[in-house]
């Protein structure tokens, strides 16, 4: 009598076959009689072959199994070959589903059964999704590939190697986790680029300060407020200003949350009021104004030498919080975090994330880091007054309702400390 994981193993190993012979076979529903070298039977056939090859390798049987898997593959390719010499084809589409069914049935049958089956389930989805990947990538240009690019090497191509452990004066950096920063900071800007890229500005006013808000919320202020300046304003830039302050809080909060989870309730707490008052005051200029197309968001802010500057600018920045941890206790800290986040707010908070507990109070962090998002408001406001002029007095305000509130919240933090 088989075992039960002697049936999982070649059964894995046949849903392989299985899952990639029925997309091949309907993507070539349409070829001629003796044309399609393998479909949905030859391909369920081609993975429980594998799977037998992989259960007789890792039995000991590894001559046995390589001759089964190569000869198998050689078969396929035979196939494959005289076709595309027949006809001319050169999409080698199937050939390569047939190699990754074999190696996926083997990979089934020597004792990874539910590894096999997502990755057949993952191909089969590739496999599927031809016509929307085409059209993807036909609709990219040549700075889509470089963001993609860029992102790609800052999240998988450098995190992975960086060692464990504290390294440093004071023991401040820990390259995995400051790193880890990077990719969601920069994760943020892909994530709001390719949103951009997606909707585009023909979506609206509004969708370009949600997605532009996401990842920078000054550069979006500064952009409709010379539109309103400038007298070309369709009507929403005003609601468009607030928005993506609002989405700034919102942003900034969830960064706390993953980068410096204790501080989160205190954070909240003094944060929520000027957050409700920015999407209430936006929604209210949007319920009064007209939609208009507005311009795209900032464009591609995805580059590996700012993302290296940033982490050198966190890597500073967390000596001088050991430094004023040890010289002045944590209202050194405390004022060292406002100093640094009135120049990047996302630095302050990667800073507040690598103390250790207890070395300042989640309260009087919560504060520092709100009190630089004060004093960056500072600056929009300012950039609105300078570049909108009067034609932008209406998000001059709602940005000033958001500071009071903040300002306010600010001051009974302090007083409750």
């Amino acid at each position: 009598m088989p075992s039960t994981e002697l049936l999982l193993q070649l059964g894995s190993a046949l849903a392989v076959g299985l899952l990639i012979g029925v997309e091949r076979g309907w993507q070539l529903r349409g070829a001629l009689e003796g044309m399609r070298v393998a479909g949905v039977r030859t391909f369920s056939l081609l993975g429980f072959v594998a799977g037998l090859a992989g259960f007789l390798g890792a039995s000991g049987n590894q001559l046995t199994a390589s001759a089964i898997v190569i000869g198998a593959a050689l078969v396929t390719g035979l196939g494959y070959w005289q076709t595309m010499k027949k006809e001319g084809l050169v999409d080698a589409t199937s050939p390569v589903a047939a190699i990754v069914t074999l190696a996926l049935g083997f990979l089934g049958g020597s004792g990874e059964p539910t590894l096999a089956v997502a990755g057949g389930a993952l191909v089969t989805l590739i496999l599927a999704l031809r016509a929307e990947l085409h059209s993807l990538i036909g609709a990219l240009d040549e700075e889509d590939v470089k963001a993609f690019a860029r992102y790609a090497v800052i999240a998988l191509a450098v995190f992975p190697f960086l060692p464990e452990g504290r390294f440093g004066p004071y023991e401040a950096w820990e390259p995995q986790t400051l790193w880890f920063v990077v990719v969601i900071v920069t994760g943020f800007s892909f994530i709001g680029y390719v949103a951009n890229r997606i909707f585009g500005a023909k979506r609206g006013t509004i969708a370009t300060a949600i997605i532009g808000g996401a990842y920078s919320s000054t550069a979006v202020t500064q952009s409709f407020s010379q539109r309103l300046g400038s007298g070309q304003g369709g009507g929403a830039e005003n609601a468009g200003i607030a928005l993506a302050t609002a989405v700034m809080y919102l942003r900034v909060i969830v960064l706390v949350g993953l980068i410096a989870t204790p501080l989160l309730p205190a954070f909240v707490k003094v944060v929520l009021p000027a957050l409700l008052v920015g999407f209430g005051v936006s929604y209210w200029l949007y319920q009064k104004s007209e939609h208009s197309s507005g311009p795209a968001p900032p464009g591609n802010p995805i580059a590996i030498l700012p993302a290296i500057t940033f982490v050198a600018f966190v890597a500073v920045a967390a000596v001088a919080a050991r430094w004023a941890q040890d010289s002045f206790g944590e209202q050194g800290i405390a004022i060292l975090l406002f100093l640094m986040g009135s120049m990047d707010v996302d630095a302050s908070i990667v800073t507040a994330g690598g103390l250790e507990p207890g070395t300042i109070a989640n309260e009087l962090a919560a504060l520092a880091i709100a009190g630089t998002i004060l004093a960056n408001m500072g600056v929009k406001l300012g950039v609105t007054i300078v570049y909108g002029r009067s034609a932008a007095r209406q998000a001059a305000i709602a940005l000033g309702a958001s500071m009071i509130a903040l300002t306010v919240s600010l001051i009974f933090g302090y007083i409750a400390l």
